[in-house]
């Protein structure tokens, strides 16, 4: 019986917290996040507010628990988009290795990869104006080669393999050689890859949203929490300190869990561990 490894069980009780904080704040939350009362500003933690509230006396943990719902989602529809577009296409470089397809698809990789996301949000939100949406999009795009690399990279080590040749003996073309064959046995690197990507994404919502290119107001965001607690560092230091951990503890446990991940799914990490 194969032992599940602790950083996958540590990474995710970490993401169940996160992932049950954002889905509570759907239906509660302590305090409105939108009202803003001046007369409770800075007050600190204890009381009706279990950690304080900010300059503009709104409550912190409200805050944090729908600035969670905003990075998962950001993230989650981010990985979407990648995989969704990113693995097809990576697939059909493998197919058609050598190919002019092959050497279109990987060079409109290196192009995207030539522009982090931080440089296409910018481009997006000159354009159209910053939001969530354009955050997301951004972010998407970036994804888009990474899942195409790593699609092709575990897709061209099977097309070799005797199952596949035996498929295109039976008649079977590359694109339901892909679908049936190819698919399925690189799915294990997806998930990893997509668990990686996913706590990426979490840390470029938050960079976005520091600069202002992210989720705009009254949408609580822990990148623009930072941002606004920065003039407060000193005088009240919980104000950024609790974005700060909330960050660093949701891409830990997500890094500890793809991590774990990859252990369970890799056949060589479990020999090794046998």
């Amino acid at each position: 019986m194969n032992r599940v490894p602790t950083s996958f069980l540590i990474g995710a009780a970490l993401s169940v917290v996160f992932v049950a904080a954002a889905a509570l704040s759907f239906l509660w939350t302590p305090h409105d996040v939108t009202s803003l009362v001046i007369a409770n500003r800075l007050q600190p933690a204890g009381g009706d507010f279990v950690l304080g509230t900010d300059q503009f006396g709104r409550d912190l943990l409200s805050m944090l628990m729908v600035g969670a719902r905003t990075s998962i989602a950001v993230a989650l529809v981010a990985v979407g988009i990648g995989i969704t577009l990113g693995v097809p296409l990576g697939l059909a470089a493998a197919a058609a290795r050598g190919s002019l397809l092959d050497e279109v698809i990987m060079r409109g990789n290196d192009l995207i990869f030539a522009f982090p996301s931080l440089v296409i949000a910018i481009l997006i939100t000159a354009v159209y104006g910053p939001s969530a949406t354009n955050a997301i999009i951004a972010i998407g795009i970036f994804n888009i080669p990474v899942f195409a690399r790593v699609a092709r990279g575990g897709a061209l080590s099977l097309w070799t393999l005797d199952y596949v040749l035996a498929a295109r003996t039976a008649g079977k073309g590359r694109l339901r050689i892909s679908a049936e064959h190819i698919l399925p046995n690189i799915a294990n690197l997806l998930i990893v890859q997509a668990t990686i990507q996913f706590s990426l994404g979490v840390l470029a919502e938050a960079a976005l949203s520091y600069v202002g290119l992210g989720a705009q107001p009254p949408l609580p965001s822990w990148g623009r929490m930072l941002s606004d607690a920065q003039t407060m560092i000193y005088s009240h230091p919980m104000l950024a300190i609790l974005p700060g951990m909330a960050i660093v503890m949701m891409v830990l446990g997500l890094n500890l869990m793809g991590d774990g991940l990859r252990d369970m799914l890799d056949p060589r990490l479990r020999r090794r561990r046998q």
